[in-house]
This record gives structure tokens, C-alpha cells and sequence, in this order.
């Protein structure tokens, strides 16, 4: 439920004139673009890791860069755009 409490959430920041970039990941990729929100960014990665494996600085700002161009870029609401590439863990690992 917290892509839905987040989805509100952005409605109600850009109703008050902040603008918002809601990141998510693929499996949320149906609810989040019926939810009418203004900017989306859906990146390859698995729950719990949106922005990347940790420790992947590059693919972590890669995801960073690609919400903050969506937010300078996007011309028309319910803009969602999807980061390319696939899930790389390189050195995550469950503890």
C-alpha cells in the first residue's frame, strides 16, 4: 500500500505547487500509471532496492539523474518513463 499512500501524496505536493517524481519498480509499473500521477520514473530493480544494489553508485545515480531529467523534461502530466537495463546485483547479498 505505500506506492498508493505515495501516489497521494504526490498529488497533493503538486495541487500545493511542488513538483514530484514518484520512482518505482516495474511490478508496481500497472498500479502506478492508473493511479493519474504527474511523473513517474519505473527502474529495473527489485522491491526494496528502487534505486539500485547498494553499493552500485553508478546505477544508484543513474536512477537519480533519470528522475531529476523526468522532472525538467516531462511535457504533458502522467508522464512514466522507464529506466532502461536490468537488475544487476554485483556484490548485493542478503544478510
Amino acid at each position: 500500500m505505500c506506492h498508493v499512500s505515495v501516489g497521494h501524496l504526490a498529488r497533493l505536493l503538486e495541487e500545493s505547487g511542488i513538483a514530484t517524481v514518484i520512482v518505482g519498480i516495474r511490478a508496481f509499473r500497472p498500479r502506478l500509471e492508473g493511479m493519474a500521477i504527474p511523473r513517474v520514473l519505473i527502474t529495473p530493480h527489485v522491491m526494496g532496492r528502487t534505486m539500485g544494489p547498494p553499493g552500485d553508485r553508478d546505477r544508484q545515480r543513474a536512477a537519480v539523474v533519470a528522475a531529476l531529467e523526468l522532472l525538467e523534461e516531462a511535457e504533458q502530466p502522467e508522464t512514466c518513463v522507464e529506466l532502461p537495463g536490468d537488475y544487476r546485483p554485483g556484490g548485493d547479498q542478503c544478510r
